[in-house]
């Protein structure tokens, strides 16, 4: 009897600057790791030489690119989603980058020719009939091609869906393969594929395209007023406000914010107490939990949680490979170690060479300082502040 496994030869690919690379069994963590290997040896190289523009030729074409930012930034998602637009772009195609907030990034790294900024726009705000308008009113103005936005639940893939609808396009959702010439996404729960010629709108799965680009776009910041008269003052949508609830009752998967303990931390109430005051989630390494120090569910790492928290601020760990690999998704991580070569160093984007429980105690002392400066009827700090104001 034959027990090898069958592919199939129609699973999805990922597109990269390469062309097309196709899931292969067992593969994926050689290359992973075959990656991490070679980043450090090469790091220093790749940075000392500047990526070539995509394309000087003149556009005669455009493919459109509108995201959601948050805190100035795209996160993974919408950088794919441009990425994607980028690598299928051929000479005369120019990229343009519509952004629903501030954007302080580089729209030039990330692929984008053309940048829009429309800053009135918080991600935090629900106007989906004004980010609708404008998004048409930057349609009529450029006439792209095709519009590419992530498929997410938090306002780009509402924001898709309700242009198509209005603008009668064709559109493709919860795409996982996309080239020049096709998208393809899952039907039948996940058993079998549709594949059908690119359409006006493509809305993009989360990691169906590699963000690293061997080339940089043109990155022109365009100066673009949205004049429409505001569709939420008439009253078809109303804004209910977002319902803020205690962190230490949010799932480690949905935080934000997280503070996480390890081996060197031992003073379980005053680290709790800390990410009250900060209102971040609480999270530990499998050290911590192995000790009882935390119930599992709140373990973080290869056999824990996988996060995708803004900012992470780990105390006392050392960062054992399945830690790091927890944390991998996370935009910006914190280290409070004593040990300066511990492995996490190396991931996070600030180390604090520091005790952990004494850097734990100069927070909570912070915080209450500054309640006491408030007054006792004030509300509670800005955790950023806090922290910023306690390590310095």
């Amino acid at each position: 009897m034959n027990t090898l496994k069958r592919i199939d030869p129609r699973r999805p690919f990922t597109i990269t600057a390469d062309g097309l690379k196709r899931i292969t069994l067992g593969m994926t963590g050689v290359a992973g790791s075959m990656e991490s290997a070679a980043h450090g040896a090469t790091g220093s190289a790749h940075r000392e030489h500047a990526k070539p523009r995509r394309t000087s030729a003149e556009a005669k074409r455009v493919l459109l690119v509108a995201a959601h930012a948050d805190r100035g930034a795209l996160d993974d998602h919408a950088r794919q989603t441009l990425a994607a637009a980028a690598l299928i772009a051929d000479a005369t195609t120019e990229v343009v980058l519509l952004v629903f907030g501030e954007f302080t990034g580089d729209a030039a790294a990330l692929g984008a020719d053309k940048l829009i900024e429309l800053p009135m726009f918080d991600r935090r705000v629900f106007a989906p009939l004004d980010e609708m308008n404008a998004l048409a009113a930057c349609v009529a103005a450029y006439a792209p091609a095709h519009i590419f936005l992530p498929d997410n639940a938090t306002g780009d893939g509402d924001l898709g869906r309700r242009y198509a609808a209005a603008a009668n396009a064709s559109v493709a959702t919860h795409v996982v393969e996309i080239d020049a010439a096709h998208v393809a996404a899952y039907i039948h729960t996940n058993t079998a594929f549709a594949v059908r010629a690119l359409p006006e709108v493509v809305l993009l799965a989360p990691n169906a395209v590699d963000p690293k680009l061997p080339f940089v776009g043109a990155g022109e910041r365009v100066v673009w007023r949205f004049d429409g008269e505001p569709a939420s003052s008439k009253g078809s949508v109303r804004d209910l406000g977002i319902e803020e609830i205690d962190a230490a009752q949010l799932a480690l998967e949905e935080a934000d914010f997280i503070v996480s303990a390890g081996n060197g931390v031992s003073d379980i109430p005053a680290f709790e107490r800390l990410a009250a005051t900060l209102g971040a989630a609480i999270g530990a390494s499998r050290v911590a939990v192995d000790d009882g120090k935390f119930t599992r569910d709140k373990q973080i790492g290869a056999t824990g949680k996988t996060v995708e928290a803004s900012v992470y601020i780990a105390f006392g760990i050392s960062g054992a490979v399945q830690h790091l690999q927890g944390i991998k998704d996370c935009r910006h991580v914190i280290a409070v170690n004593l040990d300066a070569s511990a492995p996490i160093a190396k991931r996070a984007n600030l180390t604090v060479v520091a005790d952990a429980e004494e850097t734990i105690a100069a927070l909570n002392e912070a915080a209450a300082a500054a309640r006491t400066a408030r007054g006792t009827g004030a509300a509670l700090l800005n955790s950023t502040a806090v922290a910023e104001g306690a390590l310095a």
